[in-house]
């Protein structure tokens, strides 16, 4: 019985996705890929909106693999928060979710074997593993102590979103963990 209910909250963790929820009641962030902003919204009331973020340097996905520098699109939470990083502030994201898993099984780029073994990866730790074929490690940063004119001329990251630091500065006093996130 332990186990059912444990399944059953992880897939809702895990699938909670979708923009049929949007607005969100509560605070949500909204990334638009195609005007590089990150938007901060409480239900349908925007409060933020921070302009000139970064992309990865691969290009904007439905379907992250690792190595390939894209961000991917989707519905996300924000499952970390590490507020010493290397890139000042990191927020992550439960990149990838169950649909990301499903997409990449479909298409055959992840075999029965790896699904399988992501789904128990996933009931064991509460997140899909961040280094198999669909990578990992997505969220939001700064630059820390990187170069502001590259920032400011180049979509540059591995796949994340990156910011000024005083940018994620202001994206962290709104978040906290299990904030919706859309990345369209």
């Amino acid at each position: 019985m332990k186990r059912l209910i444990a399944i059953c909250t992880l897939l809702f963790w895990f699938t909670t996705s979708g923009t049929s929820a949007m607005p969100y009641e509560e605070t949500w962030v909204r990334v638009d890929t195609e005007a590089s902003t990150t938007e901060i919204w409480h239900g349908s009331e925007r409060h933020l909106i921070l302009e000139h973020v970064a992309f990865g340097r691969g290009g904007i996905s439905d379907l992250h693999l690792k190595g390939d520098n894209t961000t991917p699109r989707g519905a996300f939470r924000i499952n970390r928060i590490n507020a010493e990083s290397k890139f000042h502030i990191f927020l992550a994201i439960n990149y990838p979710t169950l649909d990301h898993l499903d997409q990449a099984r479909r298409l055959g780029i992840m075999d029965e074997v790896e699904y399988r073994a992501s789904l128990d990866h996933g009931l064991a730790h509460g997140e899909f593993p961040q280094d198999g074929t669909l990578g990992g490690y997505i969220g939001f940063h700064g630059i820390g102590e990187g170069d502001p004119d590259i920032h400011d001329n180049f979509h540059w990251t591995q796949g994340c979103i990156a910011m000024t630091n005083e940018q994620i500065e202001q994206l962290y006093e709104y978040i906290e963990i299990g904030t919706p996130v859309i990345i369209e």
